[in-house]
């Protein structure tokens, strides 16, 4: 079946209101933060596919997202890059959509519109956007979280979470009009943006995927694997080792964190709430030790 430039599998799952919970590669996914995110809840939740692009090249360069060669006991196959949609059913709450988005190249109307087109066929309640983005804020700190929402309970939980209003302006994607005409059609919108240090560069940044995963837990109650609390902490225990080498690193960090108190105290003011208890110990308190590798 295709819905706009979807090629959809039959028959289609019963869902309860699905919330997607999407992830936009490359502009918002600096450190692999969102797809790591959503590798491990499509892995949790026993995600499986149920749509995908049925010609990506249509809007994809494959001169910059490159196809790749793979074997399949012994076969050689070819992966195409896509944008594919997962189901999830839970046992309790919203079903869960995971969405992997490719930032289009060309037909960039026509990407958002079969994307609204499939959403609005799967009667989707609320679109979710997860990412990261480089920061100025150090990695001694709870990591910070920007977005925007619409929609009353969207914006209820937005504020709940504690994530600072994004007041970002300057150049940004396509796929933002997703979000921007999801209302038209009666969905609710979220984003959650972690802020990263912009001195960290790393394959698999533990601190960002934790970072989304606690907010995750407060508006869904999704578990947070205690492995990724452990590999967070050596990621951070790292980091501070590499500043203590570097000169410069050292002396730019107590600004870093004179900027995070101010940006920190204002959203106090406006009521932020504090980290969960398990964060604060497993987290964020430096024991001093060097804990090895992540």
């Amino acid at each position: 079946m295709k819905i706009g430039a979807f090629e959809v599998q039959e028959p289609l799952p019963q869902m309860r209101d699905p919330h997607v919970l999407a992830i936009l590669r490359p502009w918002i996914d600096v450190n692999n933060v969102g797809t790591m995110t959503l590798d491990g809840l499509e892995a949790q939740f026993g995600a499986k596919e149920i749509a995908k692009l049925a010609r990506p090249g249509d809007f994809f360069d494959f001169t910059r997202y490159r196809p790749m060669l793979y074997l399949e006991e012994g076969v050689r196959r070819v992966k195409i890059p896509n944008s594919t949609l997962s189901f999830a059913k839970r046992e309790k709450g919203n079903d869960f959509l995971f969405l992997r988005l490719l930032e289009p190249h060309s037909r960039g109307e026509d990407f958002v519109d079969s994307v609204l087109e499939l959403l609005q066929s799967l009667k989707v309640k609320r679109y979710c956007l997860l990412g990261s983005m480089y920061d100025a804020v150090p990695h001694t700190k709870p990591l910070l979280v920007n977005g925007r929402a619409t929609g009353k309970d969207a914006e209820q939980d937005l504020k709940r979470a504690g994530v600072q209003p994004s007041n970002y302006q300057g150049p940004t994607t396509i796929t933002y009009l997703i979000a921007h005409k999801s209302p038209d059609l009666g969905i609710e919108t979220a984003t959650f943006i972690v802020s990263l240090p912009q001195y960290v560069n790393v394959e698999e940044d533990y601190l960002g995927k934790v970072r989304l995963l606690e907010i995750l837990n407060l508006l869904y109650d999704i578990p947070i694997d205690k492995k990724d609390f452990d590999k967070a902490a050596r990621q951070r225990s790292l980091i501070s080792q590499k500043v203590e080498g570097s000169a410069e690193l050292k002396q730019v960090l107590p600004h870093l964190e004179a900027i995070y108190g101010m940006r920190v105290a204002k959203k106090e003011s406006e009521g932020m709430p504090g980290l969960s208890p398990e964060m604060e110990e497993k987290f964020w308190e430096t024991d001093g030790k060097d804990i090895g590798k992540a």
